[in-house]
């Protein structure tokens, strides 16, 4: 099984997908017209498939019940909504439902909302704004100013792009401030400083983006001034990925540090201190985080090692903030946590006094509380399930408290009230059962890539499976930048899945972080193939388990698991049935020119360099398209509105696969951004094109 994919069994044809097509220029490729996103040319083409391969799912009977179910779930009422505390004591919360399509951001107070039926107090309703102002608004979240939190940044969205316009909103008289921060549309940050001073980052004209289309040039605007008259504080270079403005404040509100993030490349940074004489270049690792301020001790995780200090790749360590300030050469960082080879740093919050670590092994997690003495961090758990996913939400900076959810592939997510201090923990919220989970189990098993590597995944199954090779089956992955597949609550999957007879697995191949930055820093660049061949490796394991068969095979990822899709299409199709390839990345000769791409060169390499481009060449799915094969019929799905993942790359893999005389479907959604849906109704509506055709594929 190890050497499955070289196997001398294996056919010539599997064999040549990974033969290095040769280079086309750009000027050559008949589909570059594709890639003028809101072009006529272009737009008629999608409506033209929308219209040619939405009836093939739409008429199917599922897709009606299975829509209606998806809305159901998206739009109940008695979903449990997610809090956080605000500088004005009360929580907030942004809702969507079946009357709020868009979205309301209001708030409640902890009393009430330990009750079934919170009393909620309307800050802004996004659905009236939009009908008001006749525009598609999607809410981005609404920076506020501490300590208050009552003069926020609300940060809109055409569609669900990237590119926003933030707009300066008074949360107590509920109005936008006619004299206030107001920023038209583009990819942008902007944070406070103070009530009359922000810190922008934007295009300020020519020669002020990057490649990758972020800011690298920040300038400090006062109130009351034009926005042209912003005074430059920093300039980065255009061929930085993004240079971003934070600050550091202690839990009063107070500003400990302004700073500027430069992203050099995609996991590579600098960072710099923003004082009344300049800026200031401190000593981190090019691979390392900042993560927030405990008690005046500057928190940050390293994904390399730091020799000079004696620290290693995935530690949690932390400078005296005064110290780093005063003497940023000389200051010497204490470790906080190393974790072992088999273990995760997910998720890291602070509330006022302590900071709290979720802390994976194996993908199931815990939650560990630090607090900075003068002999060191000490640490304690908090008192939660195990077995299960911890996720860390909002905390106070009145107190130690922290929200925290709890969560796996069959239980219904619970959010627990938390106390960092006493390191117990109450249940607040239960979310109601969505699928009929009686029956079913979950087990990890672990398959064993070409290289030798155990790679870890979880299966959802009945407990009466038959283990002949015929159950429907689900494989999704994502393996890339660093993110990692923990289990979790999904009620689509169950309801429209699960409850149908499919089996559903999750594997977490390399490339993610699941068992920190080693893992992920395994499947870069020139060893990609890792990461496919640990995907192959799983599907395989699968198969041998006789769980499933490639007549029952199915596969879905969506952005960089879209590539992973468009991989396994072309160099395996022989493992799978159905492959739903989710606003992808599938020109990756191309990439760095289309939308954001230049940012994650960092992750693939740089196909303008003839050795990187090799590498990117052997797995390149639209140009390792050909005819011949017996590809399995694929449905691929994209944004017009997606300005990260361009939707050229689903539009030119579909026109190729269509002149090749191959099968698929095509879903191009006129809005929805990179998550392919700007509403509630419209992820209904993607969530059912899915299942119906997994149904068609695996289950007919």
């Amino acid at each position: 099984m190890r050497s499955h994919i070289l196997a001398a069994a294996m056919s010539l044809t599997a064999l040549t997908a990974f033969a290095a097509p040769p280079a086309v220029p750009a000027s050559e490729d008949p589909y570059s017209w594709m890639e003028e996103i809101e072009g006529e040319r272009a737009m008629a083409w999608a409506r033209s498939e929308n219209a040619a391969s939405l009836p093939t799912l739409q008429s199917d009977p599922r897709y009606g019940v299975m829509r209606g179910e998806a809305l159901k779930i998206l739009q109940a009422r008695d979903r449990i909504p997610g809090v956080s505390f605000s500088g004005d004591g009360k929580l907030s919360n942004f809702w969507q439902d079946a009357t709020h399509v868009r979205g309301v951001w209001r708030k409640t107070t902890l009393d009430s909302y330990r009750t079934a039926d919170p009393v909620w107090e309307t800050v802004l309703d996004v659905d009236a704004l939009a009908r008001a102002e006749e525009r598609n608004w999607v809410y981005k979240g609404a920076p506020c100013l501490a300590p208050d939190d009552r003069y926020c940044l609300v940060t809109l969205s055409d569609g669900g792009k990237d590119a926003v316009v933030y707009r300066e909103f008074d949360a107590v008289t509920k109005t936008f401030l006619t004299d206030g921060f107001v920023l038209p549309e583009g990819k942008q940050d902007i944070v406070w400083i103070d009530r009359d001073t922000v810190l922008v980052a934007r295009d300020w004209g020519e020669g002020t983006m990057t490649k990758s289309s972020y800011p690298f040039v920040v300038k400090r605007w006062t109130r009351g001034t034009p926005l042209s008259s912003a005074a430059e504080v920093f300039r980065g270079t255009v061929d930085d990925v993004a240079v971003s403005p934070f600050v550091l404040r202690d839990p009063d509100g107070v500003v400990q540090a302004v700073m500027l993030s430069r992203a050099t490349s995609f996991f590579e940074a600098e960072y710099y201190l923003v004082g009344d004489t300049g800026v200031v270049k401190l000593p981190f690792p090019l691979k390392s985080s900042i993560k927030g301020l405990v008690q005046g001790r500057l928190v940050f995780s390293l994904e390399q090692d730091w020799d000079a200090h004696g620290l290693k790749q995935g530690d949690l360590a932390a400078f005296d903030l005064a110290a780093l300030k005063a003497d940023a050469a000389g200051a010497q960082p204490t470790l906080i946590l190393r974790p072992t080879a088999r273990q995760s740093i997910e998720d890291i919050t602070i509330s006022r006094n302590r900071l709290i670590v979720a802390l994976f092994e194996d993908v199931t997690g815990k939650a560990l509380v630090y607090t900075p003495t003068a002999a060191g961090w000490t640490s304690a758990a908090l008192d939660l399930p195990g077995n299960a996913t911890i996720g860390l939400g909002s905390a106070s900076e009145t107190d130690d408290r922290l929200f925290v959810s709890v969560t796996n592939y069959l239980t219904p997510t619970t959010y627990w009230l938390a106390d960092a201090a006493s390191g117990k923990a109450e249940t607040i919220k239960a979310s109601p059962a969505r699928f009929n989970a009686d029956g079913h189990v979950v087990e990890q098993f672990f398959a064993i890539s070409k290289d030798g590597t155990k790679v870890p995944y979880f299966l959802v199954r009945s407990k009466d499976l038959k283990y002949d090779g015929q159950a429907p089956t689900l494989l999704y992955a994502y393996g890339g930048f660093q993110v990692s597949m923990t289990p979790g609550y999904s009620a689509t999957v169950g309801k429209l899945w699960l409850e149908r007879g499919g089996v559903y697995v999750v594997a977490n191949i390399r490339g993610g972080g699941e068992y920190g930055p080693a893992w992920h820093q395994a499947g870069l660049k020139g060893d990609r193939q890792k990461v496919f061949d640990d995907f192959f490796a799983v599907s395989q394991d699968l198969i041998d388990r006789k769980i499933t068969s490639p007549r029952r095979l199915g596969a879905m990822g969506g952005s960089n698991g879209g590539l992973l899709m468009g991989v396994a299409l072309t160099q395996r199709p022989d493992l799978y049935n159905a492959i739903v390839i989710q606003v992808p990345l599938l020109d990756m000769l191309n990439y760095t020119r289309m939308g954001a791409g230049a940012s994650w060169v960092g992750e693939y390499g740089d196909p303008a360099l003839p050795e990187e481009r090799a590498w990117i060449a052997a797995y390149d799915p639209y140009s390792n398209l050909k005819a011949g094969r017996k590809y399995p019929k694929a449905f691929i799905e994209t944004s017009t509105k997606d300005d990260r993942v361009h939707p050229g790359h689903a539009r030119k893999m579909a026109a190729r696969l269509k002149d090749l005389g191959y099968d698929y479907v095509y879903y191009e959604n006129i809005d929805g951004g990179h998550s392919a849906a700007a509403n509630l109704e419209e992820s209904a509506t993607r969530y059912a094109l899915e299942f119906t055709y997994l149904a068609q594929q695996l289950m007919d």
